[in-house]
């Protein structure tokens, strides 16, 4: 059986689930190239790495820093896939 909801709400959040990272952070020096190695959930290792890399490397100064998050959609209170959420839990 195919259904189709044309209306219903969502609601989009931060990954909650056991297990998943609230952030992985990352850096690319923008001269050479050179990167970090990802941490979950904790930035300072990559700054510490950056500024170390900027010691070691005085015209190495700018870094494209990135940071990943992942993202859950839950249906919202008066969508039908509510209910069937609740009870999957």
């Amino acid at each position: 059986m195919r259904s189709i909801i044309k209306a219903a709400e969502w609601m989009l959040g931060a990954e909650a689930a056991e297990g998943a990272p609230q952030g992985i952070y990352s850096a690319v020096c923008m001269t050479c190239g050179a990167e970090a190695q990802p941490t979950d959930n904790e930035p300072l290792p990559v700054e510490v790495w950056a500024l170390k890399h900027t010691g070691l490397n005085p015209t190495h100064r700018q870094f494209k820093s990135m940071v990943e998050t992942y993202w859950r959609v839950t249906p919202a209170e008066g969508n039908p896939y509510r209910e069937s959420d609740v009870q999957d839990a």
